[in-house]
């Protein structure tokens, strides 16, 4: 790697804890658990954009164990890795079909980083019963999903004038 690949990994990495931590102190669905804007997938939907795949799974890893050792310890580490890689993978294959804008992707990666989560969870509590929470998770995630896919979306434009993101 050089000196620019990773200054450019620093700054998007920093970019993302903040955008991750600060998104903790606003109050979405208040009673709701794991009802969060997903704010901090904005930096994963521009390295999903602009960076090759090894790059964007490599900030993802990055994001998941800083974040873990910086916020939520080694059990929040591993549902945030298995969100942000069930969202990751299916961001990168959504984003190759014609005609999904990067709000379509968001709301992919929205969806998809709950269902990772989920799926952790019942392991974890043994449980089933907590995959029909999904359905709650899901009508979030496609809010949510539009929200960040928006912000994303005309942060880019204001980034980037070369790259066309519909």
């Amino acid at each position: 790697m050089n000196a620019k690949t990773i200054t450019r990994f620093g700054i998007l990495t920093t970019i993302a804890l903040v955008l991750g931590y600060v998104e903790r102190f606003i109050p979405i669905a208040t009673g709701l658990p794991g009802i969060k804007l997903g704010i901090a997938n904005t930096v994963l939907l521009y390295a999903i954009y602009l960076m090759d795949s090894k790059s964007t799974f490599l900030l993802m890893l990055l994001k998941v164990i800083l974040s873990g050792i910086l916020f939520s310890g080694l059990a929040g580490a591993i549902y945030s890795f298995a969100g942000g890689l069930f969202s990751l993978i299916m961001m990168l294959l959504t984003k190759r079909i014609k005609g999904v804008s990067i709000i379509g992707v968001s709301v992919v990666g929205a969806i998809f980083h709950n269902l990772g989560q989920l799926i952790v969870a019942s392991a974890v509590v043994q449980t089933k019963g907590l995959l029909f929470y999904f359905a709650v998770l899901t009508l979030s995630a496609i809010i949510t999903g539009i929200i960040t896919g928006m912000t994303a979306k005309y942060v880019f434009k204001g980034l980037v004038y070369n790259v066309i993101i519909n």
